[in-house]
């Protein structure tokens, strides 16, 4: 059980990591993905630089929690994200829910599921020792 979490886990981390990736050398597609339209070379410039930190950063803790079996660096990402859906929450109160608005929630959701149970497996686990 708990490799398979911490392979979930990975995958997470690698998941973020290629969409970091794919904000830093193709903004442009990966905005229109996100529904973002960059404004100019200070917009793309926005998108390699911002969105990247989100992705990659969140990706490196979860990794650096799932390889070396420790709960603290996922509290990174778990933060990270709960962020990210709070923003998605309020968007979708003040602004409306529309149709594609339910993948991204679902998809945060999950990985926040994944890395809060690896949280406390992982704390657990260390404890017991």
């Amino acid at each position: 059980m708990l490799g398979f979490l911490r392979g979930l886990i990975c995958l997470i981390g690698i998941f973020n990591i290629l969409i970091g990736v794919g904000f830093l050398f193709l903004p442009s597609k990966l905005a229109e993905a996100f529904f973002l339209t960059p404004v100019g070379t200070e917009g793309l410039a926005t998108l390699r630089a911002d969105f990247p930190g989100f992705f990659i950063g969140a990706a490196l803790f979860a990794l650096a929690g799932a390889i070396r079996n420790q709960a603290a660096p996922l509290l990174v990402p778990l933060v990270m994200l709960t962020i990210a859906l709070v923003g998605r929450c309020v968007s979708a109160l003040t602004d409306g829910f529309v149709t594609g608005s339910a993948a991204p929630m679902i998809v945060e959701l999950v990985m926040i599921t994944i890395l809060f149970i690896g949280y406390r497996t992982f704390g657990q686990a260390n404890s017991a020792r």
